[in-house]
């Protein structure tokens, strides 16, 4: 027998991702900072790419929380 479908937590769950993805593009900022002069330019770019899919991933739990919220 399947399990009830229940989304009472989802708010709160998709705020914990949202903080948790924040919490990595600050800790890949802070990276960057403190070994600028130790990383390729390579190594630059694919982790400044990463937080750009990070912050779109996090906008998106943003709307989502909206979406459940309202409901």
């Amino acid at each position: 027998m399947a399990k009830p479908d229940d989304r009472s937590d989802n708010a709160a769950k998709l705020q914990e991702m949202a903080r948790n993805t924040e919490e990595n593009i600050n800790e890949a900022n802070d990276y960057l900072a403190a070994h600028a002069g130790e990383i390729s330019a390579k190594e630059r770019a694919d982790i400044e790419a990463k937080n750009e899919r990070r912050a779109e991933s996090a906008e998106g739990f943003r709307s989502e929380i909206e979406d459940e919220t309202s409901q």
